[in-house]
């Protein structure tokens, strides 16, 4: 079993940067994929980034990339979404996952924990 706990949304302007933190328990999360999705309201969850279980592979959401930037550390059963350069469209809640595989997967429906959330608002 692993749980996962996100912090550090909120409120940013346009081109401001806010970092995204995913805590977890559970024995196995050194051994799961890792990624960050986001649902903005009546719009369906998609994919913006994942890790693999090594740090080695990491994807990106074309429309992220370049400006996210995701890692984790083991040590810290932890990982993370640094986002800079921010735009309105960005606004959403954003959940933390957890997948028993290797590489990350871009479809949420290969993961198999979820966080509850946090909410990032960019205000233009």
């Amino acid at each position: 079993q692993v749980q996962l706990v996100e912090s550090g949304g909120g409120l940013v302007q346009a081109g401001g940067s806010l970092r995204l933190s995913c805590a977890t328990s559970g024995r196995t999360f050194s051994r799961s994929a890792m990624g960050w999705f986001r649902q903005a309201p009546g719009k369906e969850r998609e994919f913006v980034a994942g890790i693999s279980w090594s740090t080695a592979g990491t994807n990106y959401a074309d429309y992220v990339k370049g400006r996210f930037t995701i890692a984790r550390d083991n040590a810290k059963n932890a990982v993370y979404l640094q986002m800079n350069n921010l735009k309105p469209e960005d606004t959403a809640v954003y959940y933390c996952a957890a997948a028993m595989m290797i590489f990350p997967a871009r479809s949420s429906s290969q993961y198999d924990y979820w966080g509850q959330g946090t909410q990032v608002t960019v205000s233009s």
